[in-house]
């Protein structure tokens, strides 16, 4: 059996529909599903059972294993790039995580974690993913920081040489629907498009930037998931690796792609960026990814172009979620 938390969000069922794809429905789906409509992204997937996180969490803590595991996929976590609330993000991201690596790990079971570009902080101490400079790093904000403290964790108490941390960037795709403000800006372009047929864009307040041109790393959930697989494929791999495309891009490429996809002509409107997110907003993110690629992993990565494209004439327009075809 396959164990996937935050298996009813974004990457988590993305990756459930994968697994579908091969076949695999064994499949443990651990959240908290509580008045969220992410419920809906399970609706078209197989999987053997699902439980809730802090029933989860008793069975992991009582050492009662529902069955074989063969790996977990820890991708439950608050997201919310905006939450301020520390101790619950310490709580929910960090000694939550704490608790499932150590039980996955004396159980010799596989153990895949989500951590987070946010780690990287604005980036001036680059982005590749060499576990010697965790220590470096200075996340911008508390979600940045709750995954931080796991990988630093992990890698002071050598756990990083059994289990695998999957450092995701801008990962954009079906199945974000539930998400709220967090939905990437694919889905926020496509909706403003529909309502009033244009796009506002975060004016530029450094120099060394023109209005649309900060820049990030944007990657298809599709790109995301096989990366994901690739180490359950791989067991013998550990450490941590960044899962982007490799490639950043601007915000004005993303949004004249929606255009594009939604065949009517760009039409974007700057505004102004508000104070509050100043201070801690990246103007260039780029996953270095070729430790990735030195382990095996040959596939080439969607374009922007592709995967806006297929985002959103297969699924926004006809309002779709992912399914096994």
């Amino acid at each position: 059996m396959i164990v996937i938390t935050g298996g009813a969000g974004f990457i988590g069922s993305a990756l459930i529909a994968a697994l579908n794809a091969r076949g695999i429905t064994e499949i443990l789906v651990v959240d908290h599903l509580g008045s969220n409509v992410k419920w809906k992204n399970l609706r078209n997937l197989s999987f053997a059972d699902y439980i809730e996180k802090d029933d989860f969490l008793e069975i992991v803590t009582a050492n009662k294993a529902p069955g074989p595991i063969e790996a977990v996929f820890h991708l439950g976590a608050c997201s919310d790039t905006t939450e301020t609330n520390a101790s619950y993000l310490v709580k929910n991201n960090y000694e939550y995580t704490k608790l499932l690596a150590r039980w996955a790990v004396d159980a010799d079971i596989r153990f895949v974690y989500a951590s987070s570009a946010a780690t990287y902080g604005d980036g001036s101490a680059g982005f590749n993913d060499d576990e010697s400079k965790i220590e470096n790093l200075q996340p911008l904000n508390m979600y940045g920081y709750s995954k931080q403290l796991f990988d630093l964790w992990a890698h002071r108490a050598g756990l990083l040489e059994k289990i695998v941390g999957l450092k995701y960037f801008n990962v954009f795709g079906p199945n974000e629907y539930h998400k709220g403000n967090m939905q990437s800006f694919v889905i926020k372009a496509f909706e403003q498009i529909t309502a009033i047929g244009k796009v506002r864009l975060f004016k530029s307040h450094r120099n060394d930037y023109k209005d649309g041109a900060q820049m990030r790393d944007f990657l298809y959930v599709k790109d995301a998931t096989d990366m994901t697989l690739f180490f359950l494929d791989k067991p013998r791999i550990s450490g941590i690796f960044n899962i982007g495309s490799g490639k950043a891009r601007t915000w004005n490429d993303l949004v004249n792609a929606v255009f594009v996809a939604m065949n009517k002509p760009p039409n974007i409107e700057y505004i102004d960026m508000p104070e509050i997110l100043r201070k801690q907003y990246q103007y260039f993110t780029q996953a270095d990814i070729s430790k990735l690629r030195k382990t095996g992993y040959k596939k080439q990565v969607t374009s922007l172009e592709e995967a806006v494209m297929d985002y959103v004439q297969n699924y926004l327009v006809p309002n779709e979620y992912l399914r096994v075809t």
